[in-house]
């Protein structure tokens, strides 16, 4: 089970021109910006990854207004994990819930997922949050990543269960978030 103590929020890519390519784009940025919104009502980690930036574009404003001076980390990669200031920001946090949002789902989200899979972190992907510049491959890369062992979970999945209960303190803010 997702836990407040163990979570962080991964958000991959989701930058310039080819953010703008994505397959059901306007839910894939609404539901990361409710993720973002939400891990911050619980003071929660958020890791941002860039890929090749300086040819990409940087992390589109709709996500990076919400995100707080959260410096981007930029890679070369495919998969976060082959990244080592990822590898050592993660690894430093001392959480075992990794929460993926963003793009492409068939490539970085499921690279990234395999590799945190295999070295043994709890991988909840928000699958109305990860997309593909087709419907078919979107679809594929969410398959595989569950073949591998991932949880798959929806945004407002996610930020009930960080919840648990209506009585908690931040649900009316939580609320607010998902309405």
């Amino acid at each position: 089970m997702l836990s407040r103590i163990d979570a962080v929020l991964i958000i991959i890519d989701i930058q310039g021109n080819l953010a703008q390519t994505m397959y059901d784009k306007e839910n894939l940025f609404a539901n990361a910006v409710k993720l973002i919104k939400g891990f911050k009502v619980f003071n929660l980690p958020i890791i941002l990854t860039e890929q090749i930036p300086q040819k990409l574009g940087q992390t589109i404003p709709v996500i990076s207004q919400e995100l707080n001076g959260i410096v981007p980390i930029a890679k070369e990669t495919f998969s976060c994990w082959d990244d080592r200031n990822f590898t050592e920001q993660l690894e430093g946090l001392r959480r075992r819930h990794i929460v993926l949002t963003g793009i492409e789902s068939h490539i970085c989200v499921y690279q990234t997922a395999l590799d945190l899979i295999q070295n043994r972190y709890n991988v909840y992907l928000a699958t109305d949050a990860v997309s593909s510049r087709t419907p078919g491959n979107r679809q594929v890369g969410i398959s595989a990543i569950k073949s591998a062992g991932a949880h798959l979970t929806s945004t407002e999945m996610v930020l009930f269960e960080l919840l648990r209960t209506a009585t908690d303190p931040k649900f009316k803010d939580i609320f607010k978030i998902v309405k």
